[in-house]
């Protein structure tokens, strides 16, 4: 088996906040990244793909078509917007680039069947680098245990 990974740029932003914890908790918790109006992050999406290497075409997969679906399923959605508010599959969760990266692992993960049926390689690898130091990635291989999503705490108001 080989692999290959192909890289992908985008900006966006997020504030790390959760609802039912005080101003004071969620300083403590998120830092700077509490911030009210947000901040945002040059991200680099790495997706690596594993297989053989098709005896015709010499290629694990065709990097154009990997290319158009992390374009049609995580750059338009992902790209250029604030991960709070305009990304439904975020509506319920902290944006932390943890969460972040495993909802771009889920969403390329649904697709795969349909986009790549026929093709011998598969998912293999998720990484999302958020800043020279912080780096997150989710492994798709079967013997590891995926991640789940970490969800924002509800808040209940009650009227007395």
């Amino acid at each position: 088996m080989i692999s290959i990974t192909r890289r992908y740029r985008f900006s966006a932003s997020h504030r790390l906040h959760v609802a039912a914890l005080s101003e004071q908790e969620n300083y403590r918790l998120f830092g700077k990244c509490n911030n009210p109006f947000g901040h945002g992050h040059d991200y680099v999406l790495s997706v690596t793909v594993a297989g053989d290497v098709d005896e015709t075409s010499g290629l694990i997969i065709r990097t154009k078509d990997l290319d158009c679906l992390v374009e049609s399923k995580v750059l338009r959605l992902m790209a250029h917007r604030n991960l709070n508010i305009d990304v439904p599959e975020l509506a319920d969760l902290v944006p932390t680039t943890e969460n972040v990266v495993i909802v771009i692992a889920n969403l390329l993960e649904a697709e795969w069947p349909d986009s790549f049926a026929g093709v011998n390689a598969k998912l293999w690898r998720v990484h999302l680098q958020e800043t020279d130091r912080n780096g997150f990635e989710v492994l798709l291989n079967d013997a590891i245990r995926r991640p789940s999503l970490v969800r924002k705490q509800e808040s209940v108001a009650v009227n007395v």
